[in-house]
C-alpha cells in the first residue's frame, strides 16, 4: 500500500490530487498555499460558503480575490469529492459548549463524510486542535465503520496542528513552522515531504500523533497563562493606583522578562484550547490547578472591565442606570470578521445588568452574524446616534485606531468629563485626561 501511495512525486506532478475539508480560517489559507504545488479540492458543508468562493469571495478575509481567481482549486459542496483524493485534510473547528467542554461534533462529522466517502490506500491528516488521543481513539473507528477499510492496512492517519494566525498577513501558513506526524515512520515522512514542498518555514516531524496533539494544545494553553499572569497584575495595580503599562515597560528593560499584554482573552484558540487539555486531564483524575485558574481569571476580565466603567460613571457624578455607553469593537481580536467567542460580549452583558443603554460598533463584523449569535444589533454610524456618557475602545481595529483620535471620541460624547476606558491601551493617559475624559486603561 505504501509503495503505491507515498510517492510524492504523483502530488508535483499533479497524477494524484489533495482534499482539505472545512475551508474556514484554516482550510482556506492552506488550500490556497497547497495549491501552488498540488491539484487541490476544496469540500464544505456549506453551500454559500463554496458559492461565495466560486465567485472569488472570501467572507474571512484571509485570502484575497486575486489568490483565489489565480488558484485551480476546485470547489465543491458535494462530498462525493473527496473520493478523487488519496490525501484528504479535515480542517474543521473544534469548540467548547457552554458547560466548557470540548465539542468534538464538528470534526467527529466531518470524519464520519470522509469515512463514506474515502478511497482505499489514502491518508486522512487532521488539524484540527484536539486532545491527545482523538485521532486514533475517536477518529480512527469512525473510519474504519464508515468506510469498511481497516487501519493501517487500506488506510493511513497523520496529524499536523494549524498554526494559522487570522488577521495576520505576515505569519501566514507556510512562514510557520508545521509539525507533522503520522501513524507510522513512513507516513511521517511522506507527510513531511508533502508539507516541506510548500512551507517554507520548514517542518517538524513529532515522534507519535498524540506528542503532535499534545503540542498543539500546550501552544495556546501557554500563551493563556501568560496573559491570564497580566490580567491578574492589571486587577492588582488597579487596586494601587498604579499604571500596569508603565510597570511593563519598566519591566521589560530586563532582557528576559517576557512582554504580554492584559486584556480580553477571545476567539477559537487561546480561549478554547486549554479545555481540551484540562478535560483530558481530568478524566484520567488529575485536576490541573494552573491552567483552570488562568482561565477562570481571562473569563472574568469582561466583568471588571464593566464594573470598572460603573464605578468611573458614578465617580463623575452621572446615573448609571439609563447611561448611554458606545463600545467600539466586537470581534475576538483585531482587523478580523471573527465574533466566535468574543469576550467583548461579557463587557455588554454586564452593562446591560446595570440598565445602561449600550450601543456597540464595529467595522469588520457581519451585522447578521452578530445578531444571531448574540441577539445584539450594530450600530451603523456612532456619529447618528446622539452622544455617550462613556467609551470603551475594545478592540485594537485599524479603523479605530486611525480614525477615533481624541478630539473625534469627545465630539461623540456629553460634556463634563465623560468615562473613556482603553482596554488596548491605544491612547497617552495624560493626554486622554488633558482632553476632559475620566480615563482608564487595563
Amino acid at each position: 500500500m505504501l509503495e503505491k501511495l507515498l510517492s510524492i512525486k504523483d502530488y508535483l506532478d499533479k497524477k494524484q490530487c489533495i482534499c482539505v475539508v472545512g475551508l474556514g480560517y484554516v482550510g482556506l489559507p492552506l488550500a490556497t498555499i497547497l495549491n501552488r504545488k498540488y491539484d487541490v479540492v476544496g469540500f464544505d458543508v456549506k453551500q454559500s460558503r463554496i458559492e461565495a468562493l466560486r465567485r472569488g469571495e472570501d467572507v474571512t478575509g484571509e485570502v484575497d480575490a486575486g489568490t483565489l481567481k489565480n488558484s485551480t482549486i476546485r470547489f465543491s459542496w458535494d462530498p462525493a469529492i473527496i473520493s478523487e483524493s488519496r490525501v484528504v485534510i479535515i480542517t474543521v473547528p473544534t469548540p467548547v459548549n457552554a458547560f466548557k467542554i470540548p465539542d468534538l461534533s464538528p470534526v467527529l462529522s466531518a470524519t464520519r463524510t470522509v469515512g463514506r466517502n474515502m478511497s482505499k490506500d489514502s491518508v486522512i491528516v487532521y488539524e484540527s486542535t484536539v486532545y491527545p488521543g482523538v485521532t486514533e481513539d475517536e477518529c480512527v473507528p469512525i473510519l474504519e465503520a464508515e468506510s469498511g477499510l481497516t487501519h493501517l492496512k487500506d488506510f493511513h492517519v497523520g496529524y499536523s496542528p494549524e498554526r494559522v494566525n487570522p488577521g495576520d498577513k505576515q505569519h501566514t501558513v507556510d512562514l510557520i513552522r508545521k509539525v507533522v506526524s503520522g501513524d507510522t515512520p513512513d507516513v511521517c515522512s511522506f507527510l513531511s515531504d508533502l508539507y516541506g514542498e510548500v512551507i517554507t518555514a520548514g517542518v517538524h516531524r513529532a515522534p507519535t500523533i498524540r506528542t503532535a496533539e499534545a503540542a498543539k494544545v500546550i501552544e495556546n494553553t501557554q500563551r493563556d497563562l501568560n496573559i491570564a499572569l497580566m490580567n491578574e497584575l492589571a486587577l492588582i495595580f488597579n487596586r494601587m493606583g498604579i499604571d500596569t503599562n508603565d510597570v511593563l515597560d519598566a519591566a521589560a528593560t530586563k532582557w528576559n522578562f517576557l512582554r504580554f499584554e492584559p486584556g480580553l482573552v477571545g476567539g477559537h484558540c487561546i480561549g478554547v484550547d486549554p479545555y481540551y487539555l484540562t478535560f483530558k486531564a481530568e478524566s484520567l483524575g488529575y485536576r490541573p490547578e494552573v491552567i483552570l485558574a488562568g482561565r477562570r481569571i481571562n473569563d472574568s476580565m469582561g466583568k471588571f472591565i464593566a464594573e470598572k466603567t460603573v464605578k468611573l460613571l458614578i465617580r463623575g457624578g452621572r446615573a448609571v442606570q439609563g447611561s448611554r455607553i458606545l463600545i467600539l469593537g466586537l470581534t475576538f481580536k483585531e482587523n478580523i470578521s471573527d465574533i466566535r467567542n468574543t469576550r467583548v460580549i461579557d463587557i455588554v452583558k454586564e452593562l446591560g445588568e446595570y440598565d445602561t443603554n449600550v450601543s456597540v460598533w464595529d467595522p469588520h463584523a457581519d451585522r447578521d452574524d452578530v445578531r444571531m449569535e448574540y441577539g445584539l444589533d450594530l450600530i451603523a454610524d456612532p456619529e447618528s446616534n446622539g452622544h455617550y456618557d462613556g467609551v470603551i475602545l475594545a478592540v485594537k481595529h485599524r479603523e479605530i485606531v486611525d480614525n477615533f483620535k481624541l478630539e473625534r471620541l469627545l465630539s461623540l460624547c456629553r460634556s463634563d468629563s465623560p468615562v473613556l476606558i482603553d482596554v488596548k491601551g491605544i491612547f497617552n493617559g495624560e493626554e486622554a485626561k488633558a482632553a476632559g475624559f475620566a480615563y482608564w486603561r487595563l
